[in-house]
């Protein structure tokens, strides 16, 4: 069976990544994450945000669960679908960390940065 997992990551991949490693959230609570913890580099729209989830699940990068919570918050409609990092997530999203760190250093270093100078 071939591997079809990725051995780079998009901006958006990463960051929902990332926005999972303190616990499983639902949907809305990771886009509000990835906006928040970009800066607002990376703002999804939900329809993309959910393509996300559907790729890193059939990655094995993400599982569906329950809330990480002892008691949800209650949501009128439909139950929340809540979304956790899953072993395989963890160590693409650290595999990418380190392929981002290698490339920002090899830009320092091209073009003269010191460290702790912008």
């Amino acid at each position: 069976m071939v591997d079809r997992r990725p051995t780079t990551l998009s901006s958006l991949e990463y960051h929902v990544l990332l926005a999972l490693a303190d616990g499983p959230l639902y949907g809305y609570a990771v886009l509000q994450a990835v906006t928040a913890q970009s800066r607002g580099s990376v703002t999804p729209r939900a329809g993309s945000l959910y393509r996300v989830f559907a790729r890193l699940m059939t990655w094995h990068f993400v599982v569906e669960t329950k809330s990480g919570k002892a008691v949800a918050e209650p949501h009128p409609g439909l139950e929340r679908k809540y979304y956790a990092l899953a072993p395989a997530g963890s160590q693409a999203v650290m595999a990418e960390a380190r392929r981002l760190r290698h490339a920002a250093d090899l830009a320092d270093e091209r073009f003269g940065v010191a460290d702790g100078v912008e």
